[in-house]
């Protein structure tokens, strides 16, 4: 799960950097609110039980 949940952050971030240096805020911005919403979904989907998605 938090492998899941870096590789979503870190692409967020990585893509997040690409719109800064094109100076397009409001794409930095949605990229990195969506991919906390990702990273947020994958946490919260996760059965602690059976120690996988469900």
């Amino acid at each position: 799960m938090y492998e899941k949940m870096y590789t979503v952050l870190f692409n967020a971030v990585t893509e997040t950097l690409r719109f800064l240096d094109e100076e397009d805020n409001v794409a930095a911005r949605w990229r990195l609110e969506e991919g906390q919403r990702e990273a947020e979904s994958i946490f919260m989907d996760w059965d602690w039980e059976s120690g996988e998605e469900s």
